[in-house]
Formats: structure tokens, C-alpha cells, sequence
């Protein structure tokens, strides 16, 4: 198997915490090569932390030849210019959700990547961890009957008020971060050309970014996803299939951590089970898809994803109704 050499472009929290752990857990398939920072003191700090170069201003990371791959944990404000020197250098791009402030922005850096044969991927890790197995067999075999309405909720109690969530301009906002999570659950269970029913945006009175919100979608097949989110909520991270003939709940669906077990309640007439399953390491998982794309030349696949996610949140963004708190 050919190694990728891959560098980090940004020092955010989950880089250090799990991405960049994730990377050198995976020493067959990455040479972590470099980590790229605004400042020299975060460019140091990393480098001693994983024993790899700092490099300090991200064009300069850009000029590395040897370097295949960028994983970027930038804020979404900063994706379209950096995404666009990463494709123009020829680097293949993991980046965290969400991908684009807008759909055109989207479009913008899609067509750049078709064009020059790129791979391009969205970091929501949670559709490569195992435990969604187990709902798609149930799926699959109508353990739940024909589906009347999918629900899934994401959201966390405030953080510090300093957090680049907070930050309009760099793309804060509970829907492009927690709620692009339940979007994305709807989008994977229930297909894409998913359309916006209603929306409803709570507006923080003074940064102006949305810190929880409710939507409704419906899907080819008329099936109602309803989703919520904040920043601003008692901690949920689920999903939740309910059917004629029974339902199912993940209740750890986007965050399981490595070591985790996650249980999937299963309730149908007269029995209710509480699947245990395996721990799984989603972050790994999807850095093995992310090799795989770029040694097998496929990076087209994962771009229907990402165009269709975009234009999801952009129709939420554009017709949600929006409430000042």
C-alpha cells in the first residue's frame, strides 16, 4: 500500500484532540508531513505535541511538493479562498463540515476539482462509523414497517463566547455546524433532492448568527425528516426512525468517541432491546476512505454529496423564518 503524505492546515481543537491522533494511528496509509498555522506559536505548540514540522502561514504550507493531501479544520468563512489555493496547487482536500457558506460557493469549488481530477471531501465522520450497520439492517429487512417520519436533534450548551461559532463572518451558526449534522442524517437515510418544508432560525441579538433553529424536510419518497438544533440547548446527538411497525433510536449517532460503545434502541410491539454494539473509530474510518479515493483516482464520488448538502442549507438559510432572541 503507498503511503499519502498529508499535511493539517489549521490548529483547531479537533485536530489536536482526534483528526491528527486519528492520521499517526494510521502509519500504513499516512506520513503526516507538516502542520500549517497562522502563528508561530501554535505552529510550535503542534510540533512538539506530534513530533512533526510547524509551519507557520498557510501558503507556505501550499508550497510543499512533496505533500498530497490537506485535512483542513478551518472555520467555513475561510473555506472558499483556501480550498481554492489547496485545488489549485494540486492537493486532494479533506475539510470539515460545513463545506461552503453557500451553494454557489460550492458549485464554485466542485467544478475546480472535476477539472483538475482532485479529490474533495466533507469530514462528517459519522457515516463511516459501524454502529449505523445495524439501522440500515433494520431498514433493509422492515424490522420498523414503512417509515412515517424521520426525527434527528444536535445541539450543546453554550460555549465560550470567543468560539468562531459565534463569528458570522467565519461562518458560525448552529445550523452550519450542529444542524448541518441532522441534515446530513436525513440526506444519507432518506436520499437525496430532499425539500425544504418550513424553517425556523433563533437569531443571537448580538452576533447575529443563529443559535438553535427546527426544520422540516421531505424527501422523493414524502417521507418528513424533522431536525433541531443550537448552541444553546441540554445535550442531544440523535436520530430516530419511526415506522408502522416499530422504531429505532441512535442515541450517540454523530459523536461516539473511539472507545465507545453505542447502544441503538430498538422498540417494536410487546419488546423493547437495547443493542449494545462494537466501538469503532470513525476518524480513522474515513481517513482510510480518503486514502482509498486518492490512490484509486475517485474522487468524483464523494461530490454529488456535498453539492446536495450545500444546497439544502442554502434553501434552509433563504426561506427559514428568522427570530430575534
Amino acid at each position: 500500500m503507498r503511503k499519502i503524505s498529508i499535511a493539517v492546515m489549521g490548529c483547531a481543537s479537533i485536530a489536536k484532540r482526534l483528526m491528527i491522533p486519528a492520521i499517526q494511528g494510521l502509519p500504513e496509509y499516512f506520513e503526516l508531513a507538516a502542520i500549517g498555522s497562522r502563528t508561530s506559536g501554535k505552529a510550535e505548540e503542534f510540533s512538539k505535541a506530534f513530533g512533526v514540522e510547524g509551519i507557520v502561514g498557510y501558503e507556505n504550507l501550499l508550497k510543499r511538493q512533496d505533500i498530497e493531501a490537506i485535512y483542513m479544520p478551518l472555520p467555513t468563512g475561510l473555506h472558499e479562498e483556501w480550498i481554492t489555493r489547496c485545488l489549485e496547487a494540486g492537493k486532494h482536500l479533506l475539510v470539515e463540515k460545513s463545506f461552503a457558506m453557500d451553494l454557489g460557493s460550492a458549485m464554485r469549488l466542485i467544478e475546480m476539482a472535476k477539472e483538475r481530477e482532485l479529490t474533495l471531501m466533507e469530514n462528517f465522520m459519522f457515516r463511516h462509523h459501524s454502529q449505523h450497520n445495524f439501522t440500515w439492517e433494520m431498514l433493509r429487512e422492515k424490522k420498523l414497517g414503512e417509515i412515517r417520519v424521520f426525527r434527528s436533534q444536535f445541539g450543546f450548551p453554550p460555549l465560550d463566547k470567543d468560539n468562531f461559532r459565534y463569528d458570522k463572518a467565519a461562518g458560525g451558526g448552529a445550523l452550519l455546524d450542529a444542524g448541518a449534522y441532522t441534515v446530513k442524517a436525513s440526506q444519507w437515510f432518506l436520499g437525496q433532492g430532499l425539500e425544504v418544508i418550513s424553517a425556523t432560525l433563533y437569531l443571537d441579538p448580538v452576533t447575529g448568527v443563529d443559535i438553535f433553529g427546527n426544520v422540516s424536510l421531505i424527501s422523493r419518497d414524502n417521507i418528513v425528516a424533522q431536525l433541531s438544533f443550537g448552541f444553546d440547548n441540554f445535550y442531544q446527538c440523535n436520530y430516530e426512525f419511526w415506522g408502522s411497525r416499530g422504531r429505532l433510536l441512535a442515541e450517540r449517532a454523530f459523536t461516539p468517541k473511539p472507545a465507545e460503545r453505542p447502544k441503538i434502541l430498538l422498540e417494536q410491539q410487546g419488546e423493547r432491546i437495547v443493542q449494545e454494539l462494537e466501538p469503532d473509530n470513525h476518524f480513522m474510518n474515513i481517513l482510510k476512505e480518503l486514502h482509498r479515493s486518492v490512490a484509486e483516482r475517485d474522487g468524483s464520488r464523494h461530490l454529488e454529496d456535498i453539492l446536495d448538502q450545500s444546497r439544502i442549507l442554502t434553501a434552509i438559510q433563504d426561506t427559514a423564518i428568522k427570530i430575534k432572541l
